[in-house]
This record gives structure tokens, sequence and C-alpha cells, in this order.
């Protein structure tokens, strides 16, 4: 891989500058794509935008840039995008810093900010290389999400399609799923979250890349929007009424196992809204994993204070009820007498130090 640093003037970069919305952003007389696809939105505010300009007008050094140069002679910026937006919507005109737009400068104060001298380094290499780089680059500044690393890899006709529904901030996707689903849409975190439900990651992102790489030159995305509509549909069709700890549950693998079943809704919402009272459930949003899958472990249910193991401890004289054995109280588990999903309490009547082994049996782990 060959990388050179190069003097690159703000006014060659702004030549022919043009914003091309989902697009792209080019400049550099349309040579340079300023904002390749895979990379997020324009989401400087304006204060960081502003200090951008008054470093270039006060002739401050910015920090370096990193373009990708391609086959056909075109490059990419791989990092510096939002600075190198913000100089360019200056000089076209788009904003005023300190109530003074670009055309309202001097030619001299003109020309200073258009012959500022930009160090860029230049890379040509491989798209694994590319990567590789991307990712060690990417620990400064607004670090990239490994969605959108995972982008820079896979463009083509599926992604620009898929971004088109899942990566704008009032995109189909997002005004569908946002009280069901965390992360923002721009950093592609919506996005990755469909893809990990329909391509059932469960680790690293393995399983996300293979489905990328398998559909990247497909020509849209319809296969990965209708499985992600379907799953919200259904949370709304199953769970009737809507509580905020709905919000950012792993609906896609509940979806894959319970949608073929015939399920009571109103039973269902009956039981939800006990256990929002339950004051042993400790964690609310996995009520809605609990109420499909009977796995108690979703609520983290309220446990046994120390004082409350060490009264019935000491109520038993440290001899195991089921094993008749004694046990210093470190060898001890506290269990609830009449379990939880029989309607036991956790509260210190309800309270018996079993052995280990013993609890774990009735625990049936």
């Amino acid at each position: 891989m060959k990388i050179n640093l190069h003097e690159i003037t703000i006014g060659e970069v702004t030549k022919n500058y043009v914003d091309n919305d989902e697009e792209g952003v080019l400049g550099y007389d349309l040579r340079l794509n300023i904002r390749p696809k895979y990379q997020r939105e324009f989401v400087y505010n304006t204060e960081k935008r502003n200090a951008v300009i008054d470093s270039i007008r006060k002739g401050f050094p910015l920090n370096v840039m990193y373009w990708m140069k391609n086959e056909d002679g075109t490059f990419e910026v791989m990092d510096g995008q939002q600075r190198t937006i913000s100089f360019c919507q200056y000089v076209q005109g788009d904003f005023s810093v300190d109530h003074l737009a670009f055309h309202n400068l001097t030619q001299s104060a003109k020309n200073q900010i258009l012959d500022y001298k930009l160090m860029v380094y230049i890379c040509e290499g491989t798209d694994d290389e590319r990567l590789a780089w991307f990712r060690i680059i990417n620990m400064q500044g607004m670090r990239l999400t490994e969605q959108e690393l995972r982008n820079a890899t896979y463009t083509g006709p599926w992604l620009t399609h898929a971004k088109s529904i899942f990566s704008k901030s009032m995109a189909p996707a997002y005004l569908l799923a946002k009280d069901y689903v965390n992360g923002s849409p721009i950093r592609q975190e919506l996005l990755e979250t469909a893809l990990k439900w329909i391509s059932k990651d469960k680790g690293p992102g393995d399983q996300i890349k293979d489905y990328m790489s398998r559909h990247q030159h497909d020509p849209n995305a319809n296969e990965l929007w209708t499985y992600f509509r379907n799953v919200i549909e259904w949370v709304r069709a199953t769970f009737t009424t809507y509580r905020r700890e709905m919000k950012g549950i792993g609906w896609g693998p509940l979806y894959d196992q319970y949608k073929d079943q015939l399920i009571d809704t109103k039973a269902l919402e009956r039981e939800i809204n006990q256990l929002m009272m339950d004051d042993d459930v400790t964690n609310k949003r996995g009520i809605y994993t609990y109420v499909l899958t009977r796995s108690e472990r979703a609520l983290n249910l309220r446990s046994f204070t120390p004082n409350q193991k060490r009264s019935a401890y000491d109520r038993q004289k440290g001899v195991c009820p089921v094993c008749g054995k004694h046990f210093e109280i470190e060898e001890m588990e506290a269990d609830h007498i009449n379990p939880w999903h029989a309607g036991g309490k956790t509260d210190p009547a309800n309270c018996q130090m079993l052995c280990k082994d013993d609890n774990r049996r009735k625990a049936g782990v």
C-alpha cells in the first residue's frame, strides 16, 4: 500500500463543488468524493463548523486529512469529511460566520482562504487494505461505527437502497420503528439492528458481513425492508398496549420464534400489566421476553437481602432441609420456598437456604 503526503489548497478542493445529497458530495473538480455513500450524513453542529472557518481565516492548521485514490484516478475522503464540507459550504455561500459570508470578504481575505494549504495523506491499496487503514485512522475524531465500516466495504445498489430506508433521520424505517428500536439512523445503528435480526447475528457481526456480501450487488434491499416491517407489525399486533419499556428489545429473534403461534393478546396484556406492578420484577423490559419464553432470568427477580439469608440460615441452624446436611452459609444459596412463578414473594417468610447442589437441582440448572 502506498501513502504519500500532499499539500492541496482549499481553492483546488472547492472547484466544481457539488452536493448531490444521497448520491454523494463531490469536489476537487469532480474528482473527489467528499462524502462517499458509505459515510454518515453531515453531523457537525454550528459551533464546530464555524470553528473550522475561524481556524482557516486565522491561518491555524487543521488536522491532517486522508484520501483514498481509486483505480480510475478519482479520490474518496476517508477522514476529514466534515471539515471539508464545512469550508466548501462556506465558500459556496451556504452560511456566514460572525455575520460575514464568503462573498462579503475582501478579495485578499478570499484569496487567503482559497490559498490555504491542507495537509492530505493519499493512500492507494486493495479493499482489505483500505478497510484496515480506515480502522486505524478512525481512532481520532467522531469514530465510525462498526456498521459504517461495513458499509465502506460493501458499497453497491443494495446498500444505496438500504440507506434510503434505514439511514436518514426521517427515513421510512425510523418513522415506523422509532418507538421500538434504539439507535441513530445517521450513525447506521437502525440499519445494523435490521441486519442483525435478519442475519441471526449473535456475535461480532460476522453474519451481518456475510449477509451484506451476498446481497451487495442486488438491485434493492426489499427483502430486508419487508422483514423489518413484518417484525414491527408483529410486535404491534401482539403487544396491544404500548409502554416505553418496549423500546430497544431484541424483537427480531422473538418474531422468528413466535410469529406463527396463536397468541391470546388480551390474556397477554393482562399478564404484562400484573408483572409491571410486581415489585419482585426489577427488569420491566424483560417482561416482554418472559411472557413468550418463560425464562425468569429475563425478569432479574429481586433477590433476598443478606440479612434475610442470615436469618433463614440461623433458623435452619445451617442445615439444608433437602439433604439434611450442615453447611457454612457461604456454601448455601437463598431459595423461594413457594416459587415466584407460583405466587411466592421475596420476603423473609418465603426464604430458605439450600446447599448449592440442591438449589440447582430445584431450579433445573
